[in-house]
């Protein structure tokens, strides 16, 4: 990790790209403004003028998609290259990709990339409620979050960061490093559709797909696990199987396929991080995590998913798929160092 046994020259070497969602308002400061604006229930927006929390610059700050990167760089002592990206659910995946091309550039020797968000509060909660996005299994919670099976009706809304160190090859086997798995590719497309769905033909994760595929020098029988986007929601599990069925033809059957976000929600601009680290940590242990809580497939998502437990097999490469709001799509390819080094 950086600031581990690094010089104060080497901290302009190091990178930082991470995903990151609009950081939302704390339930005590919408209580303010609601106290303050709306004393007897009608908003006034005048008011804000007056009030401590609205007209504070550093409230302002605190909410935007670059506090959480500011933070990293002052804790880890990074000088070099830093962004954020947001691109709704794919924000996670795309500034890993990011961060794999600063590597290969030579703009850095090491990044720190992944993603974080979190929108458990009343304006997060409602906005994808008013959307319909949101499964409403509220008494059963622990099976709300069902992809690909035919009673799903909708996403569980989780929080969480994932973070991962990239450096080049040759550098990280020299130093002896600890090598999860080679980051091999990524695609990007945007599909420009609707603003919460893909098209039904899956066309925009088709081109991130085979994108990442080309990238990474891998012919699709090659891919042995998918980490699905599998949101749980009707339409986006249809067409990312339609998508899948596409590009890999009849080696899609031979694809053991799961979406975490049965088991941990769906984290927004965090999801594709995390589900970038888990496909490393898939290829290190060589075991396929489950997809949860699918007892009923849905019979047009006829993928190989791996139900009722994790599945042990050697994975040679795996794909993470993050298609976010609005269109855009991103696709990761992950190789087994056994792989890179036969």
């Amino acid at each position: 990790m950086p600031g581990s046994d690094r010089t104060a020259s080497d901290a302009t070497r190091w990178a930082c790209v991470v995903g990151s969602g609009k950081t939302g308002l704390g339930i005590g400061e919408l209580e303010e403004v609601q106290r303050h604006c709306a004393p007897d229930g009608r908003f006034q927006p005048d008011r804000l003028l007056t009030n401590g929390f609205a007209m504070d610059p550093l409230a302002f700050c605190r909410s935007q998609t670059c506090a959480g990167l500011s933070l990293l760089l002052h804790r880890f002592g990074i000088r070099g290259y830093a962004t954020s990206v947001h691109t709704a659910c794919a924000s996670g995946s795309q500034a890993v990709g990011m961060a794999m091309k600063l590597i290969r550039r030579g703009t850095a020797d090491y990044v720190l990339a992944g993603g974080f968000d979190s929108m458990i509060d009343p304006i997060g909660l409602a906005s994808f409620c008013l959307l319909g996005a949101l499964s409403t299994d509220n008494e059963t919670p622990e099976r709300a979050s069902r992809p690909f099976d035919a009673t799903r009706n909708g996403f569980v809304l989780g929080e969480g960061a994932g973070l991962l160190v990239l450096e080049a090859w040759d550098a990280a086997r020299r130093r002896g490093a600890r090598i999860y798995a080679e980051l091999a590719g990524d695609g990007n497309s945007l599909s420009s559709y609707r603003i919460t769905d893909s098209h039904p033909s899956g066309d925009g994760p088709i081109q991130a797909m085979r994108q990442a595929l080309a990238a990474a020098g891998v012919l699709p029988e090659e891919v042995d696990y998918l980490n699905a986007h599998g949101t749980s929601t009707l339409m986006n599990d249809r067409s990312e199987c339609a998508a899948v069925r596409a590009v890999f033809g009849a080696h899609a059957g031979q694809i053991g396929v799961s979406s975490t976000k049965s088991l941990m929600g769906h984290l927004i601009a965090g999801a594709g991080a995390v589900e970038a680290a888990v496909c490393a940590l898939a290829i290190h242990r060589g075991v396929l995590p489950v997809n949860a809580n699918l007892a009923a497939p849905d019979p047009e998502c006829d993928l190989d998913f791996v139900r009722g437990q994790p599945r042990v097999r050697r994975i040679r490469v795996a794909l993470s798929n993050s298609f976010g709001f609005g269109g855009s799509n991103s696709c990761l390819a992950l190789r087994n160092p056994d792989e890179v080094d036969a």
